[in-house]
């Protein structure tokens, strides 16, 4: 849609002589009477916040979504498939007074202007709409008689720092500010974009944790929130007028009581007072912190926790506090990294959409959250993403330049719509899609040699697996140093593209395109061949030294030979913990799980050693970090590890889906790994309402009580022995 379908003749406008990094507060004022109802479609760029009459109707919130919003500073070389911006639109009845008000908004910043890719200044547009009593309309939008000033954020970078200067400004909002010696707008240019409304759920204020004094820092007062979150504190400032009260904040605390510089990430929110007291928080950006320090004469009353609107849509308990654990943080890490529409990396040094972090995470992240929206809005960016030129998908979605690969980030394409039909059972989304997914294999296919994915874009990183963790091998002359991986690239690489041609073969028969099955087929054998060609001992029966989950890979693919996954689970009960980067995690877990190996993967998912959740538990995290070693890891809020809580569900609880079946409309429920637990339960919505597992050891054997939503079919599968469910509840006692 176009600009006119939700602003009417309504123009952008902004300050004249800005530089991006400036921010701006326009004002206009607007008549009403005889109203029934008051609508307003609004728009600042990078971000705003709306006052009608001085009240804001978005607190605590990013608006708009993070996009790719216009035709500007596209990858060098290329050119992206669409670009987009999101357009909130909010009931601003209940802020309306019958005759004179007054809206004002507070807009620049965000990714629009960040450094990293700059499309433009900043600049805003709004369109209010009266429904009359006589059931006619009036519209008031921006032009050029509208009132502009600056604002009183002073310095701003939106992964690092925002600084208010109340002394200059304070009240910019109000009713009764006078602005009438305020310039006017200057007129500015259109975006070169398709204006859209989504229902992907936006940051919102999600609750208020409280704070204490841990003790007195180098400049100031140190406060503890409880967990490592996203958002920032409420001040009281009490400072005189002139003076500066900063706040700096960590992730965690050093050795001597301080905050710990590898975890501050130059995050900071500065306010220099105006003498009055007042409430003070950034207003565009949030940070990632437990501890803070404040120094000047300021005193925090909260910590508002904020992050997308996206609630938890399941349950898991057992008597394992390890998966425990690691089930309610994985959450806790998805969501501070649902920010603006997108998952990102981390929510403090980069944020940005990574498709490799994202896509790993997908099934995972739909299996506990309903995040259906969310990931559908984050799947139109990765396509918007996409080189109309040679097909290439970038590394981030929204694009911002920064490293990747070609397998495990590009697959997002294939992955994420396949994960979404799936979960939700709509075909919809893979017809949407399969055009991007054929151009991404082509790009594969132009990018590799002998059968293997070897290269990337030039100039770029060309990553396979990653985050490796640092251990010595006692048996073999190998080390694995920082940032390091053993497996080489092109092995991954290969793998993922012939998972994403696996994936695409099923896609193909779901859609009626059967006639590119032979095709798919032919690509799957030729690479199949060259990775066992390549990489495959014969002498011993692994790939690439069956260290870092090497063999997990070919086992997932069917390749090797007998003594392939054999070797993998030897390896891994003497070793005992993980020794994986991102992707070889999820795979090595998922392929025991796939064979009929619960019981090790239970061992290795709640190993007690230095490479493992239980290591996070145990040294008191509230987060999941960058690196299995936390000393190695530059954040300690990274959800990347947490794919396998997929597997919670899919194989422990035993909710599974047929293989023909999509949004849980069949199901054979078979929990694994029995033996380890006494008891375990819990529950995921679907489609068609909810499925809750849960049994408890009794002596002879296990009683289940099983919950199936209305619409779908499931049977009790233990042992090889089925057992009929029905919808509703039932209580079954298997005798063992």
């Amino acid at each position: 849609m176009d600009r006119s379908y939700f602003f009417k003749n309504a123009a952008w406008v902004g300050q004249a002589e800005r530089e991006p990094k400036s921010f701006s507060v326009l004002r206009g004022h607007f008549f009403a009477e005889d109203f029934k109802r008051i609508t307003l479609n609004v728009l600042g760029l990078g971000f705003f916040k709306c006052y009608i009459n001085g009240k804001c109707i978005n607190p605590d919130t990013f608006l708009p979504l993070s996009s790719d919003f216009e035709a500007s500073a596209d990858p060098k070389g290329e050119v992206l498939a669409g670009h987009r911006v999101y357009v909130p639109s909010f009931d601003i009845t209940s802020f309306t007074t019958p005759g004179e008000n007054v809206i004002a908004i507070h807009f620049g910043g965000g990714w629009y202007t960040h450094r990293s890719r700059v499309f433009g200044l900043p600049k805003a547009i709004y369109c209010i709409t009266l429904e009359c009593a006589d059931g006619t309309e009036k519209c008031f939008i921006s032009d050029e008689n509208c009132r502009i000033s600056e604002s009183y954020v002073s310095e701003y970078d939106f992964t690092k720092y925002e600084n208010h200067d109340y002394s200059a400004k304070a009240d910019l909002f109000g009713v009764d500010v006078d602005d009438s010696g305020w310039a006017n707008a200057t007129l500015t240019e259109d975006l070169d974009t398709e204006y859209l409304s989504t229902d992907c759920p936006a940051d919102k204020l999600i609750c208020e944790l409280p704070v204490t004094v841990v003790g007195k820092g180098e400049r100031g007062i140190i406060y503890d929130c409880g967990e490592n979150t996203t958002g920032y504190p409420v001040l009281g400032l009490r400072a005189k007028r002139g003076e500066t009260v900063t706040v700096r904040f960590a992730e965690d605390l050093h050795a001597d009581g301080g905050l710990d510089p590898r975890h501050i990430h130059n995050q900071s929110f500065s306010v220099v007072s105006d003498g009055s007291e007042r409430a003070v928080q950034p207003d565009f950006t949030w940070f990632c912190f437990r501890y803070f320090e404040v120094e000047g004469d300021a005193v925090p009353s909260c910590v508002k926790v904020v992050y997308a609107d996206v609630p938890a849509s399941s349950t898991f308990e057992c008597d394992n506090e390890t998966l425990n654990w690691t089930y309610k943080t994985f959450i806790h890490t998805m969501l501070c990294n649902m920010h603006t529409g997108h998952p990102s990396d981390c929510p403090h040094l980069e944020r940005r959409g990574y498709t490799g972090d994202g896509q790993l995470n997908c099934h995972a992240a739909l299996s506990v959250l309903d995040a259906g929206s969310f990931y559908e809005k984050w799947l139109c960016d990765i396509g918007d993403c996409q080189d109309t030129l040679s097909g290439h998908i970038q590394y981030t979605a929204p694009y911002i330049r920064s490293g990747g690969g070609p397998g495990g980030w590009g697959c997002a394409i294939v992955e994420v719509p396949y994960q979404l039909y799936k979960h939700y059972g709509d075909e919809g989304v893979l017809r949407k899609y399969y055009g991007n997914m054929r151009r991404y294999i082509d790009y594969l296919e132009a990018h590799s040699e002998f059968g293997l994915v070897t290269s990337d874009k030039a100039g770029e990183w060309c990553l396979g697996d990653w985050c490796g963790p640092n251990i010595l091998y006692s048996d073999r002359d190998i080390t694995s140093h920082n940032q390091q991986v053993i497996i080489p690239a092109p092995y991954v690489n290969t793998y993922f593209m012939v998972k994403s041609l696996q994936t695409m073969r099923e896609i193909a028969l779901i859609i009626g395109k059967e006639s590119d099955v032979a095709e798919y087929d032919e690509k799957i054998a030729t690479r199949k061949k060259a990775i066992q060609a390549a990489y495959f001992n014969t002498f011993d029966g692994n790939f690439v030294m069956n260290v870092q989950g090497a063999n997990s890979f070919a086992v997932d693919l069917g390749l090797g030979n007998s003594a392939t996954y054999t070797n993998m689970l030897s390896y891994y009960k003497k070793l005992g913990y993980f020794d994986t980067g991102i992707f070889a995690t999820d795979v090595l877990i998922r392929t025991m799980f796939e064979r009929g190996d619960a019981e090790l993967a239970v061992d290795i998912l709640t190993n007690n050693g230095t490479q493992g959740y239980e290591h996070w538990r145990r040294n008191g995290a509230t987060t999941f970090h960058e690196y299995w070693d936390s000393n190695r890891s530059r954040s300690h809020c990274h959800p990347m590890f947490g794919a396998p809580v997929a597997y919670f569900f899919e194989y422990l609880l035993g909710i599974r889906q047929t293989n023909e079946s999509a949004g849980y409309k069949e199901m054979i429920i078979s929990p694994v790994a029995i033996s380890k637990f006494g008891r375990m339960s819990g529950s995921m919505e679907t489609p068609n309402g909810k499925v809750a597992v849960g049994y408890e050891r009794e002596e002879g054997g296990v009683r289940f009580k099983i919950t199936i939503p209305r619409g779908s079919s499931a049977i009790l599968r233990v042992q090889d022995n089925d057992y009929p469910l029905t919808e509703g509840e039932n209580e079954i006692f298997v005798a063992l």
